[in-house]
């Protein structure tokens, strides 16, 4: 004689997908409406500090400053595009190049003076200024 025992029971699964979409609907209200506040709260215009002086004296050394009008000076003395490569060769090893390029200047400028053929063996650094109060 052969007993058949009755299938288990079933267990209950519980379905978190309402859960989860109520959570994520949630959040998406939440950042729509904080970005909406933290939108408003931002300044329409921004002031960017601009140098008045530039102390020289101050500055890293060797510098290569490139003005809005496109001359060149090195450690103060002009210095061609073409002839860079000259004048840092005359630069005590090892040599670390601090360029000063005006901000509102084109970034092709900037790409331009790094693209010199002089400046291929040498470490460069972007030098910036900032602005405090009347004074640079």
């Amino acid at each position: 004689m052969s007993v058949s025992l009755p299938p288990p029971p079933q267990r209950l699964r519980i379905d978190v997908s309402l859960a989860i979409i109520n959570i994520v609907l949630l959040l998406i209200f939440f950042f729509l409406v904080s970005g909406q506040m933290t939108a408003s709260n931002q300044p329409a215009t921004m002031d960017l500090p601009e140098t008045t002086d530039l102390p020289l004296d101050q500055l890293p050394r060797p510098i290569l400053i490139v003005t809005p009008d496109g001359d060149w000076t090195l450690d103060g003395q002009p210095v061609a595009p073409d002839l860079l490569g000259v004048a840092v060769a005359a630069l005590q090893r090892p040599v670390t190049l601090h360029v000063l390029i005006d901000r509102a200047a084109p970034a092709d400028t900037l790409v331009t003076v790094l693209r010199n053929p002089a400046l291929r063996d040498i470490a460069v650094r972007l030098v910036t200024l900032r602005h405090r109060g009347g004074r640079a």
